[in-house]
């Protein structure tokens, strides 16, 4: 029989050159607390625990994809985004770790002036629509909008609000080619997570981000990185209120760059974060 220490190593040795020794760990982990229905704790604690021929098969074939590159998140079609599960498929990126930072950072803000007084926020490129339910989940008084240009998206993003019991009105639009002012709501926060990789950044990517993620949701022209950040912020002139706030994840490499272009544009009080991994990686500014 096949014992939870077999997969460790099975594991170990076949997906090593996709992955470094703690990711790799890490997924193992994952798929045999998954898989078995254990809790990780229990799963270090027994390693000689024996497997049933239906789940070792399963891992099998778990292995067989992650060795393609496919991300576990894709494979398993969930993921946990600021501690809420959210649905993940090629129509939409993984959320990410320093999104849940930006999360925290708007509700480090809200959290003390929404004391029953309703507001609005909209997000732009929802994708999975991890960051307006997250918002909506801890924001009870909020009108949270989302929209995307992408159907299958914005099809995630509306099954993962159901999944997580929240209203959000979602609206198909690319913000490269929307009307400002059209759409007759004024937002008290924008907030966005727009395309920002460069082909230069391309080259220095996972293969497991690359070949499996929406390339629409990550890439941006070598010559105008900057392309969504400057849409976002005209948009954000005529559909924010007096005082409203933007937020944006950023390129790390483009910090100062869009700061400036923020500037340039009126907005004031600009603010510019580090994630935790001490990347330029978020920025506020107000209008």
């Amino acid at each position: 029989m096949i014992t939870i220490k077999d997969v460790f190593e099975d594991y170990r040795q076949q997906i090593n050159g996709v992955y470094d020794i703690n990711e790799t760990e890490a997924i193992t982990l994952l798929v045999v607390a998954e898989v078995t229905g254990l809790s990780r704790a229990s799963v270090k604690a027994f390693p000689e625990r024996e497997l049933t021929a239906e789940q070792s098969e399963r891992m099998k074939n778990i292995l067989a994809e992650l060795k393609t590159g496919k991300p576990i998140q894709y494979i398993f079609g969930i993921t946990e985004f600021y501690g809420l599960p959210f649905k993940v498929n090629p129509y939409v990126l993984i959320p990410r770790p320093e999104t849940e930072e930006l999360v925290e950072w708007i509700l480090e803000g809200e959290r003390l002036k929404a004391k029953g007084e309703r507001f609005s926020v909209l997000d732009i490129g929802t994708g999975s629509g991890c960051i307006a339910i997250s918002l909506k989940k801890n924001l009870a008084n909020a009108d949270v909008f989302a929209i995307d240009v992408s159907e299958g998206a914005l099809e995630t993003a509306k099954e993962n609000a159901v999944l997580n019991n929240v209203k959000i009105d979602f609206m198909q639009a690319d913000i490269l080619n929307i009307k400002s002012g059209s759409e007759g709501v004024q937002y008290n926060i924008i907030v966005s997570n727009p395309p920002y990789v460069t082909l230069d950044d391309k080259k220095q990517m996972h293969g497991n981000v690359t070949d499996f993620e929406p390339h629409t949701a990550l890439f941006v022209p070598e010559h105008d990185p900057l392309i969504f950040y400057r849409a976002i912020a005209d948009f954000a002139l005529s559909n924010l209120i007096a005082g409203g706030l933007l937020f944006f994840e950023i390129n790390e490499n483009l910090g100062k760059e869009t700061i400036e272009l923020l500037i340039g544009k009126g907005f004031k009080n600009t603010e510019l974060r580090k994630d935790m991994s001490g990347r330029d990686r978020m920025v506020k500014a107000q209008l």
